[in-house]
């Protein structure tokens, strides 16, 4: 019944488009007159704005898969199973950098921990997206400008940004 194309669409924004709704239903309850009626809804448009943009900052980490290999983030810990690349795991609390690179025309984190030793996880493996959540707990981590980084690495052919150093 619906067409593919805009299913799609709708998939691939769900949470976004989810949390929009939140927020405009929150408005029709401050519209819907008196005092409590406002209360409500402003906590519920307070909710859904923060919700949207966080959804927001993590759309472009959602990509279709089209690198082998699966990404886990268990026990604080990031895991990359590759098939033809290395894997490795490295804990949150052992990172101390991490870049954005572009290595053989495909876009890879470049994960370093304090031992000297470095992950590359490309940002179209299978469960990518959770490296947002795992990112967004490191202090000093600005999820903004990451974002802007990934949507532009796509764009330029040889490129590499640190995006976050460990505080010392």
């Amino acid at each position: 019944m619906i067409r593919p194309e805009l299913r799609a669409f709708m998939r691939d924004r769900a949470e976004l488009l989810i949390f929009g709704a939140l927020t405009l239903a929150g408005l029709w309850l401050v519209f819907l007159g008196g005092w409590f009626f406002a209360l409500i809804g402003g906590t519920v448009v307070l909710v859904g704005a923060s919700l949207t943009i966080g959804a927001m900052r993590h759309a472009p980490f959602r990509r279709p898969v089209a690198a082998p290999g699966v990404v886990e983030l268990i026990e604080g810990a990031v895991r990359f199973y590759g098939a033809t690349e290395t894997g490795g795991e490295i804990a949150l609390r052992d990172l101390t950098e991490i870049r954005l690179l572009r290595l053989q025309g495909r876009a890879h984190w470049r994960l370093r921990s304090r031992d000297g030793q470095a992950l590359l996880v490309p940002v179209d493996a299978a469960g990518a997206a959770v490296l947002a959540d795992a990112f967004e707990s490191l202090p000093g981590m600005d999820m903004g400008a990451m974002s802007r980084a990934l949507a532009q690495v796509a764009r330029q052919p040889q490129s590499m940004q640190t995006l976050w150093r460990k505080p010392d």
